[in-house]
């Protein structure tokens, strides 16, 4: 029976930042392998398997006591119960690598809406994550524009409040969310100066007025009675050092004229997620939040918390499972009501006034020192560097930002009727680079009909100014060390700026820039200065049309390309092409067409690249002059390779691409790896099999050693290592899986004393479970692929150490709550062999995973 709430006046909102800076190589559009993410290909991925992901599907475990203690017996998506804001950048890039969660982050919000009486609980966020107050008026207003149009574009409603990043804030930043319609925006509790109760002269599009505390002279003592103020204007209060009342908005006013109403978050409840371990028990959790109200409130309150989203799975570990029973738990107790910022708002308007304190954020003790000196804030790292690179870090790029300001206005002039209008608009291009919207985009903005190289000169400048605020990305200063990997991408979307700045104004600011760089310094001598980490981050010459023909024609020695193809944000067409094979000798001479999908720059190349086995690639590429030239080409190539004159046919691609003649290094990141992996593939087999034979004649010796308890020697160690660790991926990987041949090679390691290499059989084991479980979800009435599912996760189980079953769970729930009641009943009503087979096997994989089969899905009570 459900459960009736009386009149409310608790209300409990816990609101997670979800974000990642950007991280895409600013030539390529798509993020390159990082190696600090390893297993996985980056750190957006990581991130998104444990956390972005499992809180859209999120866990509830049976409790204490019951039949199912410790099953998953729920699967919840936590995002439609709490506020929420994402990152745009995050969420672009998760619409094309994880659209799956993306578009359950999107159903949540639309979840929330029938939830909370119409108002959804995603809030917006500032576009690229700028230090708001230190950013010039022109860039804050672009950043709030972008984060409204894109948050419009996914949401397909305008937001109610706007996440300022760091929540660093001041007047300037507050006018700027305002302008654009903001109604309010999160801030921490240190961050409020003075409040005071409202009067009669309160804006009564907030409703202030509205409230008899707004006309009423008498004094309380409860001090969330705000009628203790004469005649509509009361004496400030000072709340400095964080002591502000939580429990309520606030309004503040603005120069303008407009307001904008602020929440103050609960910080020593936000900061106990942190620091007190309290994602470890979600009761704690719920009760805690629970707590947080005055013992008789006088008037609605709202305890609420805002911490970074990735608290909840990604820095605690399973934080999202917490938050998961904890929502349940609240939602079940009749004392307290769920909300988000704009329901409560909505419901109850702010009868009090607050100041901020300027240039405060949530994570700088100093303000936003941070972001701009050595302020003595600092995240890893030796606690023995400094961070004096901070200040001409930022001062370089100032510098960069108001010289290209001045080349852009200049020269868009004549092509765009407002060019900062244009850009305040190309947050819609950027994420909708179709024909169609580029047509309407130029048809609104563009002083006349202009070109294709017209359109690419106007895209170009636009580039520039897109690139010119990704470099202000807070994370660039929030580290301890200029080499980090964050200081670098901007350093990178710099190097965009300046390059493209170049090119398109051929002016010198490099080196004026640089000689700026220089001026921060590494705490790692080895990595120098910003000038040196510029020199060795940014791709001389730049990336473009040509260098990406060189990385196609290698790879196509590798790979199979459909033509038109698509290479990162380029398209490539093979107009001719030629392919050529001799045992490990392999020749590929072509004519392509390049089109850079963001600037719609193209032209036409020939290509030649010749593998002569192993690491050994060369070639060339140059622009495109003719049929008659590459006719010659194809022709002399031909002719050479058919004699296996190869040493001539190398001398004749040196001759035909004097000065653009390429090797493996001129592969993009991702694509090297892939190659060196295939080229070393061989290399790898043979090692192994030298060990296999060393380890099968000298096992019974290691383990003679190991029961004596007497060292093994290290080359015998190591061959038994990466045998038995090879042994086991084989074993997740073997058509036929056999959990008795697993539990055989663990009762091997254990008797050896062998070290496991425990991410790389995870992630084996988590791919196979992932093919498995994908597949039956396609076909779950197929016995042979639930055979093989079942028997991979029982031997995922037998595992000494955690595997991810989460993507096989998920879909284990759905056909659990999909399939299985009809076949269980199917199963006792007809007694057929094969159905009570599927039946037996499926509950063993449901076992296997820990899914819980509930009394109501056996029966139909």
């Amino acid at each position: 029976m459900k459960r009736v709430k009386k009149k409310m006046s608790r209300y409990i909102c816990i609101h997670g930042h979800f974000y990642q800076p950007p991280r895409e190589n600013p030539w390529l559009e798509a993020i390159q392998m990082q190696a600090s993410a390893e297993p996985y290909h980056d750190w957006n991925e990581r991130i998104t398997e444990e956390c972005y992901a499992t809180n859209a599907w999120a866990r509830i475990l049976g409790e204490n006591g019951f039949p199912d203690e410790g099953l998953i017996v729920e699967i919840v998506n936590n995002y439609s119960k709490i506020s929420f804001n994402f990152g745009p950048t995050l969420l672009m890039w998760l619409q094309d690598h994880h659209p799956t969660v993306y578009q359950a982050v999107l159903a949540a919000d639309r979840e929330s809406i029938e939830r909370f009486d119409g108002h959804g609980s995603a809030m917006a966020q500032c576009y690229n994550h700028m230090i708001m107050p230190l950013a010039n008026a022109r860039d804050q207003r672009t950043q709030v524009i972008w984060g409204i149009r894109d948050f419009k574009s996914r949401f397909k409603r305008a937001p109610a409040g706007m996440w300022l990043p760091e929540t660093a804030v001041d007047i300037p930043t507050l006018e700027a969310l305002a302008e654009q319609g903001v109604k309010f925006t999160l801030l921490a509790p240190h961050q409020a100066a003075r409040i005071r109760p409202l009067g009669e002269n309160a804006n009564p599009s907030l409703g202030a007025s509205r409230h008899p505390a707004a006309r009423t002279p008498a004094a309380s003592a409860d001090k969330n009675d705000c009628s203790a103020f004469v005649d509509g204007e009361s004496e400030w209060r000072d709340v400095e050092g964080a002591i502000i009342d939580t429990r309520r908005a606030y309004l503040q006013r603005l120069p303008s004229g407009r307001e904008i109403a602020l929440f103050f978050y609960d910080g020593p409840l936000s900061r106990s997620i942190a620091f007190e371990q309290l994602l470890n028990h979600g009761d704690q959790f719920a009760d805690r939040l629970a707590n947080g109200f005055s013992s008789e409130p006088g008037a609605a309150e709202l305890a609420h918390i805002a911490t970074d989203g990735e608290s909840y799975g990604h820095h605690h570990r399973h934080g999202e499972m917490a938050l998961a029973y904890a929502l349940r738990r609240l939602e079940r107790d009749v004392n307290v009501e769920l909300t988000n910022y704009a329901q409560f708002l909505a419901k109850y308007p702010p009868r009090w006034e607050v100041e901020i304190r300027e240039k405060s954020s949530w994570s700088c003790a100093h303000g936003i020192g941070r972001w701009e000196r050595d302020c003595g804030c600092h995240t890893g790292g030796d606690p023995h560097w400094n961070q004096q690179w901070r200040a001409p870090l930022r001062a370089a790029l100032d510098w960069l930002r108001d010289k290209v300001a001045l080349l852009y206005e200049r020269d868009a002039e004549a092509l765009l009727s407002n060019p900062w209008a244009a850009r305040d608009h190309y947050i819609d291009i950027i994420n909708d680079r179709s024909a169609q919207n580029l047509e309407r985009f130029f048809a609104l903005h563009a002083t006349k009909p202009l070109s294709p190289s017209q359109q690419t000169r106007a895209l170009k400048l636009l580039e520039m100014q897109r690139h010119a605020m990704l470099m202000f990305t807070s994370c660039g200063w929030f580290f301890s060390e200029l080499s980090g990997i964050e200081t670098l991408q901007v350093i990178e979307y710099a190097g965009r700026v300046v390059q493209l700045a170049q090119e398109l104004f051929d002016v010198a600011i490099g080196p004026a820039f640089l000689k700026r760089l220089d001026a921060a310094k590494s705490n790692i001598a080895v990595f120098g200065s910003g000038r040196d980490l510029y020199e060795k981050s940014v791709p001389s010459p730049p990336i473009g049309l040509e260098r990406v023909g060189a990385h196609y024609a290698i790879s196509s020695l590798f790979n199979t390309y459909y033509t038109p193809t698509r290479i990162y944000a380029y398209k490539v067409e093979d107009l001719t092409r030629q392919l050529y094979e001799a045992g490990e000798i392999h020749l590929r001479v072509g004519h392509c067409k390049i089109t850079s999908e963001v600037t719609l720059e193209s032209g036409e190349f020939v290509y030649a690249a010749l593998h002569l086995g192993g690491h050994n690639v060369t070639g060339g590429i140059r622009p495109y002059a003719g049929t008659d030239d590459l006719e010659e080409l194809i022709s002399q190539s031909k002719v050479y390779f058919e004699r296996a004159e190869t040493p001539a046919l190398v001398r004749l691609l040196d001759r035909s691409f004097d000065g653009n003649s390429f090797s493996l290094r001129s592969l993009f990141r991702d694509e090297q790896h892939q190659v060196m992996e295939a080229i070393l593939g061989s290399a790898i087999q043979e090692a192994e099999s030298a060990y296999q034979q060393v380890y099968r004649r000298r096992a019974p010796l290691l383990r003679f050693l190991a029961d004596l308890d007497i060292p093994q020697p290290h080359a015998l160690r190591s061959a038994a290592e990466i045998v038995l660790n090879r042994k086991l991926i084989q074993a997740f990987e073997a058509a036929e899986p056999n959990p008795q041949r697993l539990k055989s090679l663990l009762a091997e390691i254990k008797t050896a004393h062998i070290s496991l290499e425990k991410e790389k059989l995870a992630f084996a084991a988590n791919a196979r479970l992932l093919a498995l479980a994908t597949k039956f979800e396609r076909d779950a009435e197929d016995l042979s692929t639930l055979v093989a599912f079942a028997r991979i996760a029982t031997m995922a189980r037998e595992l000494p150490f955690e595997v991810n079953f989460w993507e096989a769970q998920n879909i284990c729930y759905r056909i659990l709550r999909e399939k299985y009641p009809a076949q269980k009943q199917r199963a006792e009503e007809s007694m057929e062999a094969p159905t009570q087979e599927w039946v037996r096997i499926f509950e063993s994989l449901t076992a296997a995973l820990r899914v819980a089969i509930t009394p109501a899905l056996h029966t139909d009570e």
